[in-house]
Parts: C-alpha cells; sequence; structure tokens
C-alpha cells in the first residue's frame, strides 16, 4: 500500500496509475460520498454526473435500495445499483431485481426467533421496505423515518414499524438482510449464525446480517462479468469495513480519510481529505477520470 504523508507522494502515486484504463467506478454511500449530515456536497454532484458520462459508475452500498434512491436520483445515475453489501443488484428503471443471494425463509425465521430470545433489537430489509418493531424501535430507524419524510411522497424511502416479524418474512417476496442491535458479540459467534450469516459491524453495539458469502467484492465481481470489464479496470472507493473487500478486489482501491487503519490497509490510495471536506473527494475523482 502507498501510505500518502504528502500531498506530492499522493499526487506522484495518482499520476502513475494509468488514467485510461480505468472504466468502472464503484462508490460507497455513507462515510464516502455522503458526508456527516448525510447529504453530497454540490461539487461532488457535478463531478459524479461528469465522470459517469465516459465512465460507468456503480453505487455499491449496505443500504436497502429505497434509502439509497434519493442519492442516486440526485447523481442523475441510470445503472443498476449492489445494494445491502452485495446481497442484490437492483434495477430501478425497471424495479426489478437483477441478482440476488437473498436470505432462505426458513432460516430468516429461525433468525428471528434466535435473535428474540437472545433481547436484541431487529431490523429487517424485505424486497421494497425497511421494517422495525413498533414495540422495541431501534433508535436510528426513528431517524431514518424521520428523514424519510423529508421526501415528497412519491420519493420517499418505504419504512415501516411493524407487530411480528415472522409474518412479515413468510409473506414477503424477499428477506435482504438483518440488522440486530443490542449484545450482539454472544449472538454473532452462535454456530447457527456463523454458519449461515456474514455479519458485518457497523455500530459499536450493531451488526448487519446478511446470507453468507455476501460482500461488495463478489458482487462486484458479478456485476462486471457481462459488461466485460476486468476488476483491473475498476476503481473502488469506501471507508469502512464493509468496504475492504471492494477495495481489494478493484485494480485500485482507494480507503477514505476518515476510514479506520484496518481499512486503510487494504487500500492501494488513502485520499488527502475526509468525506466532510466538500471538495476532497470531487478533485481526486477529476485527476483519476480527466476526459481523454
Amino acid at each position: 500500500m502507498h501510505q500518502l504523508s504528502t500531498h506530492k507522494l499522493y499526487k506522484h502515486n495518482l499520476d502513475k496509475q494509468k488514467l485510461d484504463k480505468h472504466t468502472l467506478l464503484a462508490l460507497d454511500l455513507d462515510g464516502t460520498v455522503l458526508n456527516s449530515q448525510h447529504t453530497i456536497s454540490q461539487e461532488l454532484v457535478e463531478t459524479i454526473k461528469q465522470v459517469a458520462q465516459h465512465t460507468h459508475v456503480v453505487i455499491v452500498t449496505g443500504r436497502h435500495h429505497v434509502a439509497a434512491k434519493p442519492y442516486y436520483d440526485q447523481l442523475g445515475l441510470s445503472t443498476p445499483i449492489i445494494c445491502c453489501n452485495g446481497t442484490y443488484i437492483f434495477d430501478y428503471q425497471n424495479d426489478t431485481v437483477i441478482q440476488e443471494n437473498a436470505i432462505d425463509k426458513e432460516i430468516a425465521a429461525e433468525f428471528i426467533t434466535l435473535s428474540q430470545a437472545h433481547d436484541l433489537k431487529m431490523v429487517m430489509y424485505v424486497r421494497d421496505a425497511m421494517l422495525y418493531s413498533r414495540a422495541r424501535p431501534i433508535e436510528y430507524m426513528e431517524a431514518l423515518l424521520t428523514w424519510s419524510q423529508t421526501f415528497p411522497e412519491s420519493q420517499r424511502p418505504n419504512i415501516q414499524k411493524v407487530d411480528d416479524f415472522h409474518h412479515e418474512a413468510k409473506t414477503s417476496e424477499y428477506v435482504w438482510k438483518f440488522v440486530v442491535e443490542g449484545e450482539v458479540d454472544t449472538f454473532a459467534e452462535l454456530p447457527f449464525v456463523k454458519e449461515n450469516f456474514n455479519g458485518e459491524r457497523s455500530w459499536v453495539d450493531r451488526v448487519d446480517f446478511a446470507a453468507a458469502g455476501n460482500s461488495k467484492g463478489n458482487a462486484l465481481t458479478r456485476y462486471i462479468e457481462p459488461l466485460g470489464i476486468s476488476l483491473e479496470q475498476c476503481v473502488a472507493i469506501g471507508d469502512n469495513h464493509n468496504d475492504i473487500s471492494m477495495l481489494k478486489a478493484a485494480g485500485l482501491g482507494i480507503a477514505m480519510q476518515n476510514a479506520d487503519d484496518t481499512v486503510k490497509s487494504s487500500a492501494n490510495l488513502i485520499t488527502p481529505k475526509n468525506n466532510d471536506d466538500k471538495t476532497g473527494l470531487a478533485t481526486l475523482l477529476q485527476s483519476l477520470f480527466r476526459a481523454h
């Protein structure tokens, strides 16, 4: 990995990259494209739109497609999106799931029972909605619900309080992932959980559980296959542990300055600025994807 101690060294490493070989840009949302206020700077919006004119830009996120849609629209993208840490690829244009490795219904039912026995709070992502408990609401979902209500009804992410997770899992077309909160460490070590799920810590006491084998890196690898693009031609940018597989898979993996050392050590480059700098990522993308 190139440790970028000075801007000069950073520039040198950037110039060494063969600029014309980058044909796909894979972008994480939270902590990367989004700042701490969960918005995208106007400078970055404009830059991504420019890059997308001559490069395939794909969002690769831990989010559900309904919670990523406002940003996707803001960036003016028309490509599919990789959601829930690689669980599925979704096409907004046709409202279709292109590819998926959802959680088996019986396994989902057992997971719900176990998480309740361990007194964990839970969120369940299904085909078109994010569901959380009316009786035991997770705080960040209340905040997300408030955020969703800032959008016109037609564009509003579908977030609902429910009473019975078992019923919802049974009647939904897909169960994408679970988010559990509480004493998660013991729960994550249960043989059933380890065998059937890939756990990604998303907060101190919160873990996202998707079907085993799902990762951003695996999904990106599958995504580019029909496009005739190689991993070597991909640039991936992220900030969190769920981005590591993607940063390692891509020809050029870039970690955000606000990432921790584990993520940074998995990348080829580190951005000089963090996700709250209005022009930091925009300037980097302009350097990497100069129009030829």
